[in-house]
């Protein structure tokens, strides 16, 4: 018989709010652990209390088990997972508050994983001394277009790997599944250098968090391979994701492209089948939308079993079987760490006006301590 896991959510959110810091991530979780026959949600907090009442009557969660302080449900709900779904800023805190309590045996929590480097090395050691497993919700590994492109890599199809290139918004935010795709794609290898520079022209918070609003980097794995980024509006590199070998090509996520393709130095461009599965989540077929219309009616219980796993579920369903078997998560802390120390030593190069190799040797966050001394340029500095 499979002992069963009992789940606790912290920061629930509220799924009405349509600010962009509104995705109320905890329900998307959620929906993962009702799939799941081995896991019972049993408790949530949020400072808010109205979003934890909301998000118990949802999914059943006793009125008893509902709290505004997330300490004292940890003590007294006493979880075995705990999902952590609060901004960046506050992961630390609760994260290591999780790890210290005695019932908790595995912490999901959501991405980037911290708002400083020093707290993405705190949140790692204070798990490892407590043997407590903690993953980051870096779902995207689990879309087939990433592990298509991983297979691709595998076989040989491009030859060897040379380069590789990621495009998209920023490096933090939206960058933080980006360059852990780059480590999903070059087998975790350490990076040795990176050389960057930013620009922050006009406020970009997101999360709580500021974010380059432009930015272009280069950097080196220990294995030769380079590594390119580009970030902004005007970036230069047209895909999610590039990696260049020495044979062949292959793209992820082109825009107006399709979600993957291929081409090799004896053929042309080819698309290579994902299925429904995109580079954000899977399309609809007419199983789910008949599911989707399911869930409408009934929108609580094991008739959400009904719908295709979304990537967050597959990333759920892998940290809590990794927990069962006591194996390591694919979406392991210590990979968003090498993804986040990359984004950190970035800034710190753009900082410094100067290469930066790593181990990265700082503390706190370069972003954040640029903006907040005042050193980056912006639009109305610029235009005086």
């Amino acid at each position: 018989m499979v002992m069963g896991f009992r789940v606790a959510v912290i920061g629930t959110g509220d799924p009405s709010e349509q600010s962009a810091d509104g995705y109320a991530m905890a329900y998307r979780h959620a929906d993962a652990y009702v799939r799941l026959t081995d896991c019972e949600l049993v408790a949530c907090a949020d400072i808010v209390t109205d979003n934890a009442v909301a998000f118990a009557e949802e999914y059943g969660i006793s009125p008893e088990e509902v709290y505004e302080d997330a300490k004292r449900m940890l003590a007294e709900a006493k979880p075995d997972i705990v999902n952590v779904c609060v901004p960046p800023a506050a992961h630390a805190e609760l994260v290591c508050a999780c790890a210290d309590a005695d019932s908790v045996e595995a912490i999901h929590c959501e991405k980037p994983i911290a708002a400083t480097w020093q707290e993405c090395q705190e949140m790692l050691e204070r798990c490892e001394r407590h043997d407590t497993q903690l993953t980051i919700n870096h779902q995207r590994r689990f879309a087939k277009p990433y592990r298509l492109a991983k297979d691709l890599l595998d076989e040989g199809r491009i030859g060897d790997v040379r380069r590789i290139e990621v495009g998209g918004q920023n490096l933090y935010d939206y960058g933080s599944h980006l360059f852990d795709l780059c480590g999903f794609l070059t087998d975790q290898t350490p990076v040795e250098w990176v050389l960057a520079q930013i620009e922050y022209r006009e406020e970009n918070v997101q999360f709580g968090m500021h974010n380059e609003t432009q930015g272009l980097a280069r950097w080196r794995y220990e294995n030769g391979i380079d590594g390119l980024a580009s970030t902004g509006e005007d970036g230069l590199v047209d895909c999610q994701i590039r990696v260049i070998g020495s044979r062949g090509t292959v793209e992820v996520g082109r825009i107006d492209g399709p979600p993957l393709r291929v081409r090799t130095d004896e053929s042309g461009w080819e698309r290579v089948e994902t299925g429904p599965d995109g580079i954000y989540k899977t399309h609809p077929n007419t199983v789910s939308v008949v599911a989707d219309a399911l869930l409408e009616r009934f929108p609580v219980g094991p008739d959400r079993t009904f719908a295709e796993p979304s990537y967050i579920g597959r990333a759920i369903e892998d940290v809590v079987e990794s927990l069962r078997e006591d194996r390591r998560p694919e979406t392991a802390a210590r990979n968003a760490c090498q993804a986040m120390e990359l984004i950190f030593a970035c800034w710190e190069s753009a900082r410094r006006r100067d290469r930066v190799t790593l181990p990265l040797d700082i503390e706190n966050n370069p972003l954040e301590a640029m903006v907040r001394s005042g050193v980056l340029p912006t639009e109305e500095v610029t235009s005086q």
